[in-house]
């Protein structure tokens, strides 16, 4: 592209425009940080109990998501059925229903007085204000993600690998374990971590269907209302610490180039 080619000023402009806003409230938030208020937070009981029931939680939500979410991707990639539309839309509705929408959703579900919940609860087994109600929030906020990314890995599989294994003799399932998995796994560990993201960040639903013990999300939000900025803002800081952490980790997967293994023989 030559030098005094100005057309591409526009393009620039959009782009120079959008990344001032995206990294505007990231600058305002170290220039109003107090290394006090951040040893003090850092330090609390709260937000060590906080941070544990955060990474505990959406660590057995992504793998829940994973070990659920993934054969209904391939599903979804490989096979066609009557109710596959409706499928489909029923896995994206997550992720255009509003937060608190899902958790009233799940309330009423898993509520000491719906569906689920009701036949539970008389057993002593209780979803709400509990870690399994969290992880019960972040199933459903998240799972989409990893459903999605592991279908278009999927998808970008060229079909002579699997059919040449089904024309020797090998059942669905080896042709998934051997051949679909392994080729797909770039595409499936972004989807992965794309909804650990997500379950770490989300509140919505959380609040609504538990609101104890705290997560890390649902105990800024209490600290806001009853401190202020003096620890809201530190705990602001360490979300983004743990969200930054993940996004390196996703970074290396793309410099190794493991998120599509489109066109890889397997081994």
């Amino acid at each position: 592209m030559s030098r005094r080619d100005l057309s591409a000023g526009p393009l620039i402009a959009a782009a120079a425009l959008i990344f001032c806003f995206l990294a505007a409230p990231v600058a305002g938030l170290a220039l109003n940080l107090s290394p006090r208020d951040i040893a003090a937070t850092f330090s609390s009981p709260a937000t060590e109990g906080a941070v544990v029931t955060s990474l505990v939680t959406a660590t057995v939500s992504t793998v829940l998501a994973g070990i659920l979410g993934i054969p209904l991707a391939f599903a979804l990639a490989r096979f066609a059925f009557p109710a596959k539309p409706i499928v489909a839309a029923l896995v994206y509705l997550p992720l255009v229903l509003p937060p608190v929408s899902a958790g009233i959703l799940l309330l009423i579900l898993y509520g000491p007085y719906g569906l689920v919940g009701g036949v539970l609860s008389p057993h002593g087994i209780l979803l709400v204000d509990t870690d399994a109600g969290i992880v019960l929030a972040q199933v459903f906020v998240s799972a989409p993600y990893v459903i999605v990314a592991a279908r278009s890995a999927f998808e970008s599989i060229e079909r002579e690998y699997e059919e040449a294994a089904t024309s020797m003799g090998a059942g669905i399932w080896a042709v998934f374990r051997h051949i679909s998995l392994p080729m797909a796994r770039g595409g499936i560990a972004a989807g992965l971590i794309l909804g650990w993201m997500r379950c770490l960040g989300e509140f919505g639903a959380t609040v609504i269907l538990a609101y104890h013990p705290y997560s890390l999300p649902v105990l800024n939000f209490v600290n806001l209302n009853s401190t202020g900025l003096t620890t809201a803002l530190p705990l602001a800081l360490l979300a983004l610490l743990l969200g930054l952490a993940v996004l390196i980790v996703l970074f290396v997967l793309d410099a190794l180039d493991l998120r599509i293994a489109a066109g890889r023989t397997p081994s």
